[in-house]
């Protein structure tokens, strides 16, 4: 029944994380699409030399991502860390909903619910169009080729985010810069202390503004919590550094690799283009969300108990790799994974992980993607790639995937 393979590890166990072939980008790494279709977990070696199970298989992921005995803490024995970087900050980092589980996890959480409920940011999406709108008519009235990444794909969900936090927005290319050593699949001790230091020293500035001139916005409310004496202002930094790095890092690579995604398959562009249907537009949010899995690199957990599924048996202290891409890509959970159907009934991917660590912002990406490709669809149906696919330069050596820039004209 069970597979420890602790005592069997050898130099076969495959290195970790795995390249994407140049000539299908968007397809997760086909060694570990290959290895999932043997079983859904399987050992790999990672950069410290030791071997987390990754997990693959689409019922595992939600199985094993909803189950107690999994583990978000950075702090526990065998937690597999990303890089170096990440490793070297774990001690200096203090908690956060990022790096806690159960009911202290749900105390970090609720203090965030207020500015990312359905409801919320059901009242933001015309202020979303507008910004969108206002993005795109700069693009028409400029030159061609234009780069959709820094023209409309960065800055639309920076904003929103700078907006939704009470960060300003004339700040985003300081903490861009700053934010890049948090996504750096390579990331060195020096890198990420230099990032995790400027940032936090930012927030910090920002939380005590808040405590003087309080608005509407999530930097207030967090700050609030600092009054109250529920957080200090170590933790409060540590809320908003997370909120500001996910906010705009996740959304702005989905826009770029989608649009690249539908104008490389152009019968669903065209499908998408020609339809005045807004509920085509959100299936086409969730398919591309499934195809695409920008967090590459995996989610990371650490096994707290003994945990038998799928005819292993993980040991309490081995580390647990969750790759979302290769698990919306498991063929027992979807016909044709490898190809982009955008009247697929997507709902069920794991894009924005699953179970109680799920991004708390997907209600503001799912308006955010919804808009931007409508509009895009509506107001530049003539939109195509400047340059030859092959040229595209991949965000390989980001813990989101994407694109670095996206010529592109009409």
């Amino acid at each position: 029944m069970t597979d420890t393979a602790t005592s069997s590890v050898t130099a076969e166990v495959p290195e970790y994380p795995m390249v994407r072939s140049a000539g299908c980008p968007f397809a997760p790494p086909e060694q570990a699409l290959s290895m999932g279709r043997a079983r859904p977990l399987n050992r790999v070696r990672i950069w410290d030399g030791s071997t987390p199970w990754l997990v693959t298989g689409h019922a595992e992921f939600k199985e094993l991502m909803s189950d107690p005995r999994v583990s978000v803490n950075d702090k526990v024995p065998g937690f597999p860390y990303w890089n170096e970087g990440m490793k070297a900050i774990k001690d200096s980092r203090p908690k956060s909903l990022f790096t806690t589980d159960g009911e202290e996890h749900q105390f970090y959480r609720r203090m965030l619910t207020k500015p990312f409920t359905f409801k919320r940011v059901k009242q933001l999406r015309d202020v979303i169009q507008q910004v969108t709108d206002e993005h795109i008519d700069a693009l028409l009235a400029g030159p061609q080729p234009a780069d959709l990444v820094a023209a409309l794909a960065l800055p639309v969900p920076t904003l929103m985010i700078s907006e939704m936090l009470g960060v300003p927005y004339a700040d985003h290319e300081f903490f861009q810069q700053h934010a890049s050593a948090n996504v750096d699949r390579f990331a060195t001790k020096e890198q990420a202390e230099a990032g995790r230091s400027i940032l936090a020293r930012y927030l910090v500035e920002l939380v005590k503004q808040k405590l003087e001139e309080p608005a509407e916005d999530a930097l207030s409310d967090i700050a609030e919590r600092v009054r109250a004496g529920e957080i200090d202002m170590r933790e409060a930094a540590q809320l908003g550094t997370g909120l500001l790095i996910a906010g705009h890092e996740t959304s702005a690579n989905m826009i770029s690799l989608g649009v690249l995604a539908l104008l490389h398959n152009p019968e669903q562009w065209e499908l998408l283009r020609t339809s005045d249907d807004p509920k085509l537009v959100a299936s086409a949010v969730e398919e591309l969300l499934r195809y695409l899995s920008v967090i590459q690199n995996g989610q990371r957990r650490v096994a707290l108990a003994d945990i038998e599924i799928a005819g292993v048996t993980v040991r309490a202290g081995e580390g647990l790799i969750f790759d979302l891409a290769p698990a919306n890509w498991d063929e027992k959970a979807w016909e044709q994974p490898e190809r982009l159907d955008i009247t697929r009934p997507a709902l069920q991917h794991v894009g924005f992980g699953f179970g109680p660590h799920q991004c708390v912002g997907q209600q503001l990406a799912r308006a955010e993607l919804q808009i931007v490709f409508g509009t895009l669809a509506r107001r530049i149906p003539t939109l195509r790639l400047a340059i030859p696919f092959e040229e595209v330069e991949f965000k390989h050596d980001r813990l989101a995937f994407g694109v670095y820039s996206l010529p592109v004209a009409w």
